[in-house]
Order: structure tokens, then sequence, then C-alpha cells
């Protein structure tokens, strides 16, 4: 039996690759197993604070890896979700990427979300952070201006 490269496997696998290696670099660790667990806690936190519209068209923007992460263990019908303040996002984020707190959990936002700016569209990032509870707005906003 012959093995046959796929082209559109490989750049959806080389692409999620490069999304984990940039989240890696910019937490500052080599843990690629630990940058994905932080990416998808952040993206799946993000999407369940989104309207179901406004989730998907960020989930047009992800790589087909990236984006199957994203939707993993998604209920439309449940979001988005409600809290009011950047605590309630970090403890999302630290419970689902079972991080050791709110600082780890800051660290881990900042750095998923240069991932984000680096690949998404500026208007689709602008229109993000426009359905945000204004607490979390700034904590991404902050996180931007840091890196």
């Amino acid at each position: 039996m012959s093995h046959t490269e796929t082209p559109v496997l490989q750049r959806s696998v080389q692409s999620a690759e490069q999304w984990i290696s940039e989240t890696a670099e910019a937490l500052g660790v080599e843990d690629r197993r630990y940058a994905l667990r932080v990416l998808r806690a952040f993206l799946q936190t993000l999407r369940d604070r989104l309207s179901v519209e406004e989730a998907a068209q960020l989930a047009s923007q992800l790589p087909e890896l990236i984006r199957g992460f994203y939707y993993e263990n998604w209920v439309p019908s449940r979001t988005p979700h409600h809290y009011h303040d950047a605590h309630g996002f970090l403890s999302e984020i630290t419970q689902h990427a079972r991080l050791g707190g709110p600082s780890e959990a800051s660290s881990a936002t900042a750095a998923s979300f240069a991932v984000l700016r680096h690949h998404v569209s500026p208007g689709e990032i602008a229109d993000v952070l426009a359905v945000m509870p204004p607490p979390v707005r700034e904590l991404l906003e902050r996180t931007a201006v840091d890196d």
C-alpha cells in the first residue's frame, strides 16, 4: 500500500502547530501540551461569552484543527455566559486549563490573545472585543498593549 499525501490535512496540521508554537513562545515555555491546553481553554472561554453568531464568525477565521478545539464541548443554547468581570473570565480559564490561579490565567490570556490577534482580522478582533463586558475587554486590551 502506498503512502498518499493529503495536502489539505498537512496544511491544517502545520497551521495548528504554528498556533501552538506561537502560544508556547508567548508563554515562555517549551511544553507544547501546556500551550495547547492554555490556547484551548482561552478559545473556549472566549467562545462561551460570545453570541452564537459571533462565535461562528470568529471560528471561520481559525485553522481547521484549532476550530475543532474551539467547538469541542460547545452547547450553543447555554451561551453567552453572563459573568460580568475579568475574575469570572480568568476563573473559567483557570479551571479549563488546570492552571494555578488568576496570575497564571492572566499570563495565559495575554499569550493566547496575542496569537489570536496575530492570525485573525482586526475587524473580527474589534467585533469580539465589542461584545465583551467592559472589565474583560479591558483585560484583553491591556494584554494587547503589553505584548
